[in-house]
């Protein structure tokens, strides 16, 4: 009776603005999850205890695509089971079991920025501070090697994007000096000569690769991305607290490696961002990583560039059955490291590389003009297929990586790949299928990647924004939400716009 008051209670405040079918939705899909999970580990919020704070946290969705819904409240019931309680702050783990190239508490560096990206959506996401402030201070702590910078990370672009969504001038003001100390280190440990920065294939988390190697200095476009994103997103931060010096700092490291890595990276034959080897030769094959410049901004937007995506529908480039593949699929080594070791990026499917392809190829569509031969029909149906890649045994699942003809999960059920957490999902459907692009400033940007036709209804609700309760509905016809036909937005239950068409709208909350 307890329980069930409680939930009453949470659910009378959206009785205004009509949420209560979406609620009971996600009741549904709990009570699913649960029941089919025998949770062999629990962490800061245990099954029986999930319902409740999902109820409280998560952003309310509701779409005709029941695939789509039902993995967006899976990876938000999967995703809580990370989130760890420890003795130097909370945490947030990739692995559910205990391995072996983890650090303290179980904790790995690799996938912290997509863990930023999607928990920013949580109404108290104030955890991930404390989850932040492990990497920078306490991670190395008491350890026989780097952890922190076990990985390559794009933590600062992380962070500037969470602060678009939780607007906490505070917190970047209190952090910018030991960012700036960190970005010096990663200078003094990865970037040459000639400017730009190198990496080992696994210390990207993408061991076994074409083009990589666990040795050789080769400039990737992983990092060099990376670090361009952290100096842009440091540039900016300053702008935010008022630090000018820091401003200019690092404008002027932007600005200046932007170039090196167009100039360098790109093979203007091949139309693709490659890995630069040590003997200055690009690498032959194109690999996903390639699409990681756009996840950041990075290509003019010219058609040279653009060129690149049409590899993403070529069937011999990364268009596979089961979802996108992490090298072309013609290059003739293509998935044949797989026996040597464990972790192969070399063509099978890697949730990790799909949700950064799929922010590349979001930004493409919302923010170019010159988009190749893509459509958002292609987008569409890259975000289904990663939506169905999430079973096993006919249940939901998400794992390590995948065969991408048959969708086997190719570490099988092995204990340690089950809840993997080492990707995003909801933030794709928050960011780019739904296109609410957060801002510094109290804009509400809204850019939708849905083909015309392909949805009657969706609903976004319970998301809190900038401090503000938003609520986000398209109704073709008006009569799923009865608040008119189109495409509404609220702000604290109050209408802040409407239009007749889903497209693209800007707001002032002020």
């Amino acid at each position: 009776m307890r329980r069930h008051s409680l939930f009453l209670l949470l659910l009378l405040p959206c009785l205004a603005i009509g949420q209560v079918d979406l609620r009971t939705k996600l009741e549904r899909y709990v009570t699913k999850f649960n029941n089919q999970d025998n949770e062999a580990v629990i962490n800061l919020i245990d099954n029986k205890s999930s319902g409740e704070w999902l109820n409280a946290n998560v952003p309310l969705f509701e779409c005709p695509d029941e695939n789509i819904e039902e993995i967006y409240y899976f990876r938000w019931w999967s995703y809580r089971k990370h989130i760890k309680a420890t003795p130097e702050g909370t945490i947030v783990t990739e692995f559910i079991e205990p391995v072996k190239h983890a650090g303290k508490f179980n904790s790995i560096s690799c996938a912290l920025a997509h863990h930023l990206y999607e928990g920013r959506w949580l109404r108290n996401n104030d955890f991930l501070k404390e989850y932040i402030d492990f990497w920078l201070y306490k991670a190395d702590e008491g350890e026989s090697r780097p952890r922190f910078h076990q990985f390559s990370s794009w933590l600062p672009d992380a962070l500037l994007a969470y602060h678009k969504v939780s607007n906490n001038t505070s917190y970047l003001s209190s952090r910018i000096k030991d960012l700036d100390l960190d970005y010096e280190k990663w200078e003094e440990e990865r970037q040459l000569p000639n400017g730009l920065f190198w990496q080992h294939d696994v210390k990207d988390g993408m061991e076994e690769s074409v083009s990589g190697s666990r040795r050789d200095e080769n400039m990737r476009p992983t990092i060099n991305s990376y670090m361009y994103a952290n100096a842009k997103a440091l540039a900016e931060i300053a702008e935010i607290v008022g630090n000018v010096d820091l401003k200019v700092k690092y404008q002027q490291k932007a600005n200046t490696l932007k170039p090196k890595l167009i100039d360098s990276l790109w093979d203007k034959e091949d139309k693709f961002f490659k890995t630069k080897l040590p003997n200055g030769d690009l690498h032959n094959a194109r690999e996903a990583i390639g699409f990681i410049p756009w996840y950041f901004h990075i290509p003019a937007d010219k058609k040279e560039y653009a060129a690149a995506w049409n590899q993403i529908l070529d069937t011999a480039g990364f268009n596979a059955p089961w979802g996108l593949t992490t090298a072309e699929r013609r290059e003739p080594t293509f998935r044949t490291r797989g026996s040597g070791h464990g972790c192969e990026w070399d063509g099978a499917v890697w949730p990790f590389a799909t949700s950064q392809t799929l922010r590349g190829m979001a930004n493409l569509l919302a923010d170019y003009k010159h988009n190749g031969k893509v459509k958002k029909t292609d987008f569409y149906q890259e975000v289904q297929k990663y939506a169905q890649s999430h079973v096993m045994d006919g249940k939901p699942y998400i794992g390590e990586y995948q065969d991408e003809i048959t969708g086997e999960w190719l570490k099988g059920d092995d204990p340690r790949s089950k809840f993997y957490n080492h990707s995003t999902f909801v933030d794709v459907i928050i960011q780019d299928l739904i296109g609410l692009k957060p801002q510094v400033g109290n804009i509400l940007e809204v850019k939708p990647l849905i083909p015309s036709g392909k949805w009657t209804y969706f609903a976004l609700t319970n998301l809190r924004y900038h401090g503000k309760d938003i609520a986000i509905y398209w109704d073709e016809d008006g009569k799923k939400y009865n608040k008119g036909k189109g495409f509404t937005v609220y702000a604290d239950g109050h209408q802040v716009t409407h239009a007749s068409k889903l497209k693209n709208i800007k707001i002032n909350l002020n």
